[in-house]
């Protein structure tokens, strides 16, 4: 499989292939890219350094968060023999490393201020110097940065420099959660039954629609490569040619739970005079509560279901789930 192949053919799947088409023509432009976990963050990096001029170059990833802060700066920026103890040797670091190509540096969230300010002063000048060295080096390397977390929240926690912000956002893309490209489910997990069955020399022939519609109601709270590890266990287990309801490890109702909870606190943000709610002392049954609210939105929506789940701020799937849980007819 290519890892620059992004499979989706949604709205939002193509304008992302578009911008990255254009940022890889400017090699010089630093790329931020935000996203939830397993989104394919990385895979949008990788098509961005594919498709520039400097492709035959090195692309060289590292995972800020899952590197301590002591050995970090040594990882990017290099060291020098005797920097440190067990410095027995000159070392280059992954900008020299990445000379002319591209370093991605993911979860860049996950880093301290004081590494923040050595990186801005390497974005802007383009210059790096080693642990214990003294010479400057000059790298010509770009850099894409990758977070799954709000910047401008980290920033006003005080937890990320506002200036190495806007110098890393210079190219900006943020990678949509599944849940919000219903239209690539099905496209997806016809690909990841073909790799799949490449993979472990399997014949599964397709999925059946009701495990189908079971997937594009779930919320995907691990995304694209949350639902990769689905169909893979699936096909593992699956000793008939089909994929079934059953076959899915999906814990929907605590998803589908948490997804709501998630909308809900959402929601009632949005009203000023929540709190003047006259709760009826019988108490109110949350399922009928739950029903109301589609049903207004339905009626609202003047029945169309793509209207209605919009409004609620679910997917179309989702909606299509609850209905038939609830027993409410569009």
């Amino acid at each position: 499989m290519d890892q620059t192949e992004i499979i989706g053919h949604s709205s939002k799947i193509r304008h992302l292939l578009n911008i990255a088409k254009k940022l890889a023509s400017s090699p010089e432009i630093t790329v931020l890219i935000e996203g939830e976990n397993g989104t394919g963050k990385e895979l949008f990096a990788r098509r961005i350094h594919q498709l520039s001029q400097t492709a035959d170059n090195p692309f060289v990833d590292i995972n800020c968060g899952a590197i301590p802060e002591s050995l970090l700066e040594s990882e990017l920026f290099g060291h020098e023999k005797g920097a440190f103890t067990g410095a027995t040797d000159m070392k280059k670091g992954l900008f020299e490393i990445a000379e002319g190509g591209t370093i991605f540096l993911d979860e860049i969230a996950s880093t301290s201020l004081n590494f923040q300010s050595k990186l801005l002063k390497a974005v802007e000048n383009k210059r790096i110097r080693h642990i214990g060295g003294i010479q400057e080096v000059s790298i010509s390397t770009r850099i894409i940065a990758a977070t799954n977390i709000n910047l401008y929240e980290a920033i006003k926690r005080g937890q990320f420099r506002e200036d190495l912000f806007y110098r890393l956002n210079i190219g900006r893309m943020t990678v949509p959660p599944l849940r919000e490209r219903e239209e690539d489910i099905e496209l997806l997990v016809e690909h990841f039954i073909e790799t799949c069955n490449q993979e472990y020399n399997r014949s599964i022939k397709g999925i059946r629609p009701k495990a189908l519609e079971r997937i594009k109601a779930y919320p995907w709270p691990g995304n694209v490569r949350q639902l990769k590890h689905t169909i893979e266990r699936a096909i593992l287990i699956e000793s008939e040619d089909w994929i079934e309801p059953d076959d899915l490890d999906l814990d929907f109702e605590l998803e589908s739970m948490m997804r709501e909870a998630e909308v809900a606190m959402s929601s009632i943000k949005q009203f000023e005079n929540i709190q003047q709610f006259d709760f009826p002392t019988q108490g109110i049954a949350l399922e009928e509560l739950e029903k109301g609210i589609i049903e207004s939105a339905l009626n609202k929506a003047s029945g169309n279901l793509s209207e209605a789940a919009r409004l609620l701020k679910i997917s179309r799937g989702k909606l299509r789930y609850r209905l038939e849980k609830l027993g409410i007819h569009s």
